[in-house]
């Protein structure tokens, strides 16, 4: 390891948010753990990448589950013996049905992906970072600007992203006195191929099926280097990055 750089862990590296992420973490000189569940994005990511074997791990891992967690923290441990960030990316949603049409199933499996697996992360990440020396780091939480205000049927999404801003808000109190940085990014609409169908039309608060503007993903990873960026003692807790023209506020 290159003592010189700092290391990041990327959850849901493979495609979208997180695959530009990382991509822009290489270049900005990171060494990088890249996670998800399917490999073949992952190694894609990284050829993309051109980095050199010694400035990277792929691991894949489901982050809703505990032995894995541990295990690909285990892993990341072995190689880097530093975490200086993490971002808390990974996300899935449920179909777009009214709240009494939803399954059981259909709800954990947000929960689990979106709320269970950023705690999993963020706990062991917590651990490592308060045992290294110097110690500390930052952990960045991808929020969702349905963090702040929900799309129409929507319900499992939305509750889990309004979750994740009382877990940015808890843990970042909980760890200030550690040099743990904790902190926050709002998306909204990012060209990638979890948000196509905002170009295609969706469902609006007066019910109508209507196009949304998108920027570039580009501007999302920019943005999330930036908050990297900063020094220890400095934080931006929270962080919006938006499409300006789509609906937001009020959804209208």
């Amino acid at each position: 390891m290159n003592s010189s750089s700092k290391v990041a862990m990327v959850t849901g590296a493979g495609t979208g948010i997180g695959r530009s992420t990382c991509l822009a973490l290489f270049k900005a000189g990171y060494q990088v753990v890249l996670t998800g569940r399917r490999e073949a994005p992952l190694i894609q990511t990284v050829q993309d990448s051109g980095a050199a074997p010694e400035n990277y791990l792929t691991h894949t891992a489901d982050v809703s589950n505990e032995n894995q967690v541990v295990d690909l923290f285990r892993s990341a441990r072995k190689k880097f013996g530093r975490l200086d960030l993490l971002f808390n990316n990974a996300g899935v949603s449920a179909p777009a049905l009214p709240p009494e049409e939803l399954s059981l199933e259909q709800w954990q499996t947000v929960v689990d992906a979106n709320l269970t697996g950023p705690f999993l992360c963020t706990r062991e990440a917590i651990k490592w970072m308060k045992e290294q020396q110097p110690q500390g780091g930052r952990i960045i939480n991808n929020g969702s600007i349905a963090a702040t205000t929900p799309r129409p049927l929507s319900c499992p999404y939305a509750a889990t992203k309004h979750a994740i801003t009382g877990l940015t808000k808890a843990t970042s109190l909980d760890c200030r006195q550690h040099q743990i940085a904790v902190c926050q990014i709002d998306i909204g609409n990012a060209g990638t191929e979890m948000a196509h169908g905002v170009t295609v039309g969706v469902p609006q608060a007066n019910g109508n099926i209507e196009k949304e503007p998108i920027m570039d993903v580009q501007h999302v990873a920019d943005a999330v280097v930036h908050m990297a960026s900063l020094p220890l003692d400095a934080n931006i807790l929270f962080l919006t990055v938006m499409a300006t023209n789509m609906p937001f506020v009020g959804r209208g």
